[in-house]
């Protein structure tokens, strides 16, 4: 074999064990091959924002039954009818009440036996609500106004607040990636020079969710206290990959 290309293979080999053992491996840059890392350190870190919400959203229910279909679909109506003019008379808009559920069937207690044929019925709602300090008033509001169950009260962010929160949630993850890349490069006889690739791996944003709230037993929605909803932080957390040159320390 030729003595040069025995030097060249040698090299070669030297190289691609110059990098830290145990690591996700080296990245190249995209364009073309004339600027090769010779030594890199990868390293893949998480950060973590909270922040209290901005917006929530209200599951409710109407129920109804009957020994017969059509009119539980009639008592139904009549409260679709009863439940919106409550709640765009308080302020809230047509477009923050929609149907997330509508369904009129046979009870499963009564199908075996047909001279007890019962239907049940149930129109499911989500409201939008921007303000998350009238949720305990919306809820009064709701069941004032005939809601039989409030399901589901869900905490989040608007796109405009939850941008934020990410960008300092990659802030965070940014500074623990300068973080352990310096302490494996300290590990490793090695000298972080500055980032070579940088990536997002993944983003999640998770809502606080409110206990079930029991319409029936109600609390003081008849009264004038407001029914108490306790809200808690939005979290939202991200990865990131990160690719640092290396040089000898």
């Amino acid at each position: 074999m030729d003595r040069r290309l025995t030097a060249l293979i040698g090299i070669a080999a030297l190289v691609a064990l110059a990098g830290c053992s145990g690591l996700a491996g080296t990245a190249t840059p995209t364009d073309g091959d004339e600027a090769q890392l010779e030594r890199s350190i990868e390293v893949t870190a998480a950060g973590e924002a909270t922040s209290a919400p901005d917006r929530a959203t209200l599951s409710v229910a109407v129920t109804a039954t009957g020994s017969d279909a059509e009119a539980v679909r009639d008592e139904l109506d009549a409260g679709d009818g009863e439940l919106r003019a409550a709640l765009t008379e308080w302020g809230l808009s047509d477009d923050a009440i929609r149907t997330d559920q509508y369904d009129v069937r046979e009870s499963y207690e009564t199908r075996d036996t047909p001279n007890r044929t019962q239907y049940e019925g149930v129109h499911r709602y989500a409201i939008e609500l921007d303000d998350v300090d009238a949720v305990g008033d919306v809820i009064d509001v709701a069941v004032d106004a005939g809601a039989d169950e409030v399901q589901r009260i869900q905490f989040g962010l608007s796109e405009e607040r939850e941008r934020e929160v990410r960008e300092e949630a990659l802030d965070t993850a940014m500074a623990n990636a300068d973080d352990d890349a310096a302490a494996l490069a300290n590990a490793s006889g090695l000298e972080v020079s500055g980032v070579f690739e940088v990536s997002t791996a993944q983003a999640q944003s998770r809502p606080y969710v409110a206990e079930t709230y029991d319409a029936a037993a109600g609390g003081d929605a008849g009264g004038s206290a407001s029914t108490a909803v306790e809200t808690g932080d939005v979290g939202v957390s991200v990865s990131v990959n990160v690719v640092y040159e290396a040089t000898p320390a």
